[in-house]
C-alpha cells in the first residue's frame, strides 16, 4: 500500500501573525475519507553557540517566558524564519539579537520536523564558534536573560529535566556528537 494521502478541500479556520490553521478533508489510501487539522508556520533557527572562556567552552543560553507553558524556558537561541528568508541568514541575525554575539565559525546541523502529526514546521539548526561580543538588539516585547553554562553543565540539565526544550535538545545533541 502507498502510504499517501489525497487532499479534496482545504479550509483555513485561523490566520494570524506567526500561523495558520487549516482544516483539509482527506482520502485515505484504503479510499475512506477524514480530516486533518494543520498548523501552518514559516519555521525557524536554533543556534547552539559556543565560545571559550578562561580555557573552558560554554554554550550560550536563553530563559524566557513562554506563556503556552506558563512558566520561563531555559533554551537555545533560536527564532522564527521571516517569509522567504534564508535560515543561515536568520540564524545570524537571532544569534545577534538575543546574545549580542556574531560568530566566525557556522556548522550547519540540518533540520528538525517538530510535530509532523500537526504542523508543517521546519527547524534549521547551527552550531556557532569563534564568537565575538557586539551588542545585543532583541525583538520589540521580547524579554529574556541570557546564560551560559559548561558542556557537562547542558548535558547535566537536559540528563535531570532542567532542559526540556525539544529543540534545545535536539541542536545539543547533533552539534556536540554528530
Amino acid at each position: 500500500m502507498e502510504l499517501t494521502e489525497k487532499t479534496l478541500s482545504s479550509e483555513t479556520v485561523f490566520d494570524g501573525k506567526i500561523m495558520t490553521v487549516k482544516k483539509d478533508q482527506i482520502e485515505l489510501p484504503t479510499g475512506q475519507k477524514s480530516f486533518r487539522e494543520i498548523v501552518e508556520h514559516s519555521g525557524g533557527v536554533v543556534i547552539l553557540a559556543i565560545y571559550k572562556k578562561a580555557d573552558e567552552e560554554k554554550i550560550l543560553m536563553v530563559k524566557q517566558f513562554r506563556y503556552p507553558f506558563k512558566e520561563a524556558v531555559l533554551e537555545l537561541p533560536a527564532g522564527k524564519l521571516e517569509k522567504g528568508e534564508d535560515p543561515f541568514e536568520a540564524a545570524k541575525r537571532e544569534l545577534k539579537e538575543e546574545t549580542g554575539y556574531e560568530a566566525a565559525n557556522w556548522q550547519d546541523l540540518g533540520p528538525i520536523i517538530t510535530s509532523p502529526g500537526y504542523s508543517n514546521e521546519k527547524l534549521y539548526l547551527y552550531k556557532a564558534e569563534n564568537l565575538k561580543f557586539v551588542g545585543e538588539c532583541p525583538d520589540d516585547g521580547e524579554i529574556l536573560m541570557e546564560y551560559e553554562f559548561t558542556i557537562p553543565e547542558v548535558k547535566e540539565m537536559i540528563k535531570n529535566g532542567k532542559i526540556t526544550d525539544a529543540k534545545t535538545i535536539c541542536a545539543v545533541m547533533r552539534g556536540l556528537y554528530l
